[in-house]
């Protein structure tokens, strides 16, 4: 299937190929711009010429949030200020923000791959596509905005937010095309569902970006927005690795196809820093191949996914990795259990009795034991009584006993009742470190 901005590729071995010429273009570009990179690269006895095979890749260094902070304010810069003519930058966990330098060529090629998730999205150059995420310093709504334009659409940039507005724009300018996090999607289709919206405008696909999203929050957004569940795609990204647009899930939604013309991806367990088997789940590390300011080399992301080894039936050549399941340092340690939100996350969509928004909630208690309490809402349709919560608190207690192991107190509320959001979701409150 020929798509607008696909790669140019047109077997395995061009993209080997293209890999291992980017892969050594990468090293020297880095060894020889950046005094940081040089001395990693030095302690790890490697020189660019030493890179042959795609295999050397598992001779470079890694380079971690940390290497980004210490460098701060223009960490890894590989090329002259001169060059750079945008900077972005997220948010650090010591207070330090990442930034992140870009070069003209930078910023054109983080448009051409933005526009080839919208044309994987089956969007074309009638859609108006109302971009509801950060604009700023952030990578986000500047990602949306110059892949739409790229791509030749209509682009709407009105950001988070101001809900009377979303509708407004959403009615007045016929917006097809919905971009935003998972949290901002239900709030939107809840909103269209309380405005008796649905079917009076012409919204036919939602991008989410920025957030994990579990099944029972999409089925809900789908239900409640009109927007098929098909037409629900799932955007990744970092500002490290340019910004939001760096692969999306096509049409058969059998995985997130990920531009492995851009950068190449390895899945390793987290502590061994090892390569996983096919098909289980690991830390995603990346290399870019292209990157001018700042290329990144073997970049723990502490994303969490597998890579999916089948064929899409699309017939594209880029291949797939799982959505996010979470990250890394978003585990936490319950009686002595490692668990991950996307766990309980997964759990919770199975039980069609629930809604789609919880929280976790970690305290520990005066006999200085660990308590943990899952506050869930009831699905929309499901009637309040005595006797349904106890059916619904007993099911959630069993399966989460049964798939990791602990046992947990059970809180259901009204649907609504937990707050939404306009950005992310926070899921997990823990209050051990403030006994």
């Amino acid at each position: 299937m020929e798509r607008p901005f696909d790669s140019k590729v047109k077997s395995e071995d061009e993209l080997l190929n293209l890999q291992l010429e980017g892969l050594k273009w990468t090293v020297k570009h880095a060894y020889s711009g950046s005094w940081a990179y040089r001395k990693k690269l030095d302690e790890a006895k490697v020189k660019p010429e030493d890179i042959r095979t795609l295999d050397d890749l598992k001779r470079l260094p890694f380079t971690t949030t940390k290497d980004l902070q210490e460098g701060y304010p223009f960490p890894l810069l590989s090329v002259p200020l001169r060059d750079v003519i945008r900077i972005h930058a997220s948010s650090g966990t010591t207070g330090k923000r990442k930034v992140i330098c870009y070069t003209r060529k930078d910023v054109e090629d983080w448009a051409d791959m933005f526009a080839r998730c919208y044309a994987y999205a089956g969007c074309t150059k009638e859609d108006r596509i109302q971009i509801a995420v950060g604009y700023g310093v952030w990578t986000a709504g500047w990602g949306f905005q110059n892949g739409c334009e790229r791509f030749g659409a209509m682009a709407i940039p009105i950001g988070p937010g101001n809900i009377d507005m979303q509708c407004q724009f959403l009615q007045d300018f016929e917006s097809t095309v919905l971009c935003c996090t998972a949290s901002m999607g239900l709030l939107m289709a809840e909103e269209i569902d309380k405005r008796g919206l649905r079917g009076k405008i012409k919204l036919k696909k939602i991008i989410f970006g920025s957030e994990r999203s579990s099944d029972a929050m999409r089925k809900k957004i789908s239900e409640l927005s009109g927007v098929p569940y098909d037409e629900l795609y799932d955007i990744p990204g970092m500002t490290e690795l340019y910004g939001p647009g760096t692969g999306l899930d096509c049409k058969y939604h059998r995985g997130i196809h990920y531009w492995a013309d851009y950068y190449i991806l390895e899945i390793l367990d987290p502590e061994t820093l090892e390569p996983v088997k096919p098909g289980e789940v690991g830390e995603m590390v990346v290399t870019t191949l292209r990157k001018e300011a700042v290329p990144l080399i073997r970049y723990r992301t502490r994303d969490l996914t597998r890579i999916i080894p089948e064929k899409c039936p699309c017939g594209s050549l880029m291949p797939m990795h799982d959505r996010i399941l979470g990250r890394s340092d978003d585990m936490f340690i319950f009686r002595g259990v490692n668990i991950y939100p996307s766990h309980i996350d997964e759990i919770l969509s199975k039980i069609k009795e629930v809604g789609s928004e919880y929280q976790i909630h970690l305290e520990r208690k005066e006999d200085g034991k660990d308590y943990m309490t899952i506050k869930v809402e009831r699905a929309q349709d499901v009637r309040s009584s005595p006797e349904m919560d106890s059916l619904i608190i007993k099911k959630i207690g069993e399966d989460i006993k049964n798939q990791i192991m602990v046992s947990c107190d059970i809180e259901i509320v009204d649907y609504g009742s937990l707050p939404r959001s306009e950005r992310k979701t926070k899921r997990v409150f823990d209050k051990r470190d403030l006994n």
